[in-house]
């Protein structure tokens, strides 16, 4: 193997991102065979073993990436961290949290689909933390694969701003390697298991519209730079040099809105074109934010700002919680100052805690290799911290800072499930625990009512694995009920209304009033308390509870039971007593003045909603329409796609969902697929809500 990097201008941290079965991971296999960490490839559908970065039970069987894996390859003279994330919507954390930390991106487009769904969902996410993007459009060699129509779609769903860098030679099955607009010259291979690419001249049918994809990137190039530009309108694009043309491509793709695309059979020998696509054009850690990194003072909340050079305070931030059966937890964390040694005292800033640093390993998927530091810009991960989650920023206790942390959406989808023997009660509570620790987006908690264990997750596959997982990494067999909706409430009016908890029963009484006025705030804002008294009616030291109570109820539902959201709660009068007057009256006061209020606010039921599409022959849109019409779904909009086949884009509540792909396959003879992800949450119409509020409340 290579020693790693010192040089940060050689250090690459690159994301492998896609919709589910565009060969992402097949392409992560590639790479690693390509750079010489393994000697075969494994193929992730029909193989010999799957693939080394599907490395859970789960992912061999099923042919799909599940949780996001950590690799680092060299590459002429660069040291490069690859995270191969998964494609479906139900592991969109994954997803989420690796590109918080990463700096650069490699998209892989199924070519005989273009964009899909989840393209668009990754693609939006990579905009959200401004990544800068190469794109791949693979399966070219296979039947109705084409990389100049994926390129097309690319244009209409995504970007207009992205340009061919290579121009695949052949079509489908004699797909045999590249013409680089660069050099001009024709890459090429016999088959994907050749060892290496030939170089030679551009075949004679390609030259004309070589020529011309060249004047179109050169023209884009330019637009980096003015004084290349004045050059290139003086003296013609011939006159722009090829490290010109390199150095102004590179500064249009760190821009983060310009995109670079190729393409070829993934499995193959032309990754290699792919690898020197990220490093010589996707950025290196000193490349983003001008190699800084901006956090606050936990205590003053003051900004600061570190320059990613390991003469810096530690900064880093972790990012992914992994249990491993042989060393037990895995913090992966990012550097994104300072250096982190193998016996260090580091400072937990989420929590104050300190917290020493047993082991460090770089990781190749779930094998391995010990190293002694960490530094700047860099990514790996940390055995044995105890008190560390997702999000948490781990620094020099003598120089704290705080990073922003990272969002999860709440989990849609919830399912009671209890271990079929009693013996094995405590070992399921562990493991769920321990899967939760893992898995921001996967929540578990105990019905007070029923007393039943409630597990809950982004869909049904993602729950479907969490109890696969229980059963062979925990050894719990266990019995599940139908899935549940994750339902809130919120209001639509206002109200004021009195909290008053009298209560004298001997010796100190408890005495506590409040006045408070409710009313809806902005969607997705959630819950706001406004302190609005004068004169000191309610003390100090009462508003809080004040808060604690009406925040505990508005937790607990006040309609059906689901969490109140998106309300905003002003406090503006009240009275006390000197005696009898505590903490505890007062948060009672809160809690029925919220009971109250929200009651007289009218109150509405809200569902999570989700965007779906659907691709399908189009002999069968009508039947597909109308299941849709039939679950109280609205369509948004529809497009022709190669082959006959529609797209369909729709609207839907997830409570209507449940079991969808199968029908689907069911009413299409297994021709149509369908993907989902969360869109929002929307108001039940009346009579629907009526009849979940009289169910909810009658258990």
């Amino acid at each position: 193997m290579a020693t790693e990097v010192k040089d940060l201008k050689n250090l690459r941290n690159i994301g492998i991102i896609a919709h589910i079965d565009a060969g992402k991971t097949t392409t992560s296999e590639a790479i690693l065979y390509r750079t010489g960490l393994k000697h075969k490839i494994d193929l992730v559908k029909g193989g010999t073993g799957g693939a080394d970065t599907d490395w859970m039970e789960q992912e061999k069987e099923r042919g799909i990436t599940i949780t996001s894996a950590a690799v680092t390859v060299y590459w002429k003279n660069h040291q490069i961290n690859i995270i191969d994330t998964p494609g479906h919507i139900d592991f969109t954390a994954e997803v989420e949290r690796s590109l918080r930390v990463l700096d650069g991106a490699v998209v892989v487009f199924d070519g005989k689909m273009g964009v899909e769904a989840q393209s668009e969902t990754v693609w939006r996410q990579a905009t959200k933390y401004g990544i800068p993007r190469i794109c791949f459009v693979n399966k070219i060699n296979q039947i109705g694969g084409d990389f100049y129509k994926s390129l097309d779609s690319i244009h209409k769903r995504l970007s207009k701003n992205a340009v061919a860098i290579h121009l695949p030679i052949g079509f489908e099955k004699d797909i045999c390697g590249v013409v680089d607009l660069i050099d001009m010259k024709a890459y090429t291979y016999k088959d994907y298991a050749d060892h290496e690419l030939t170089v030679g001249e551009i075949p004679a049918d390609m030259v004309e519209k070589a020529k011309n994809a060249r004047s179109m990137l050169i023209e884009e190039a330019v637009q980096a730079d003015e004084n290349l530009m004045n050059k290139f309108f003086e003296e013609g694009e011939e006159a722009i040099t090829v490290d010109e043309l390199k150095a102004a491509l590179r500064k249009r793709v760190l821009d983060g809105d310009f995109f670079l695309v190729t393409g070829g059979d993934g499995r193959g020998v032309i990754v290699e074109k792919v690898l020197d696509l990220m490093t010589d054009y996707l950025p290196s850690p000193l490349d983003r934010d001008q190699g800084q990194t901006v956090g606050t003072d936990p205590k003053t909340g003051d900004q600061i700002v570190r320059k990613a050079d390991n003469s810096e305070p530690l900064t880093a931030l972790a990012f992914k919680i992994a249990t491993d059966p042989f060393v037990g937890k895995l913090i992966f964390i990012r550097v994104y100052a300072g250096k982190l040694k193998s016996g260090d005292t580091v400072l937990n800033a989420s929590t104050g805690d300190k917290e020493r640093i047993g082991r460090l390993v770089r990781m190749h998927a779930n094998d391995r290799k010990d190293i002694s530091e960490i530094g700047a810009g860099d990514i790996a991960a940390v055995v044995g911290l105890k008190n560390v989650t997702t999000g948490t920023t781990l620094c020099s206790p003598a120089h704290p800072i705080l990073l922003e942390s990272i969002e999860f959406p709440d989990p849609p989808v919830s399912i009671a499930v209890e271990p079929k023997t009693k013996a094995d009660q405590e070992k399921m509570g562990i493991g769920l625990s321990k899967m939760a620790e893992e898995d921001p987006t996967f929540r578990v908690h105990t019905d007070e009512e029923t007393g039943q264990t409630i597990i809950s997750g982004m869909g049904e596959l993602h729950l479907e694995i969490i109890i696969d997982r229980l059963k062979r990494e925990h050894n719990v067999e266990a019995n599940t009920g139908a899935p549940q909706v994750a339902y809130r409430e919120t209001i639509r009016g206002t109200a004021e209304a009195q909290g008053k908890h009298i209560k004298q029963s001997g010796g100190r009484g408890q005495y506590g009033d409040v006045w408070i006025k409710f009313e809806p705030n902005e969607p997705g804002k959630g819950f706001e308390f406004i302190d609005q008294i004068k004169g000191g009616v309610v003390p100090q030291e009462y508003r809080k509870p004040v808060q604690k109570g009406v925040e505990d109820t508005l937790a607990g539902g006040v309609i059906a039971g689901y969490p109140v959201v998106d309300v905003k709660a002003t406090l503006y009068d009240g009275s006390y007593h000197d005696v009898d007057s505590s903490e505890l009256a007062f948060t009672l006061a809160g809690s029925l003045a919220t009971r109250e209020g929200i009651k007289k606010a009218n109150p509405v039921l809200l569902e999570p909603v989700m965007k779906l599409e659907i691709t399908t022959p189009e002999e069968f849109m009508g039947d597909v329409i109308g299941d849709i019409n039939s679950r109280r779904g609205r369509i948004d909009e529809m497009e022709d796609l190669n082959g006959g086949a529609k797209l369909i884009k729709a609207f839907c509540p997830l409570a209507n969902l449940f079991g969808y792909t199968g029908d689907l396959r069911g009413m299409t003879q297994g021709r149509a697929a369908s993907s989902m992800e969360l869109y929002g949450y929307e108001e039940v119409p009346p009579n629907v809500a009526q009849e979940i509020i009289e169910k909810r409340n009658s258990k």
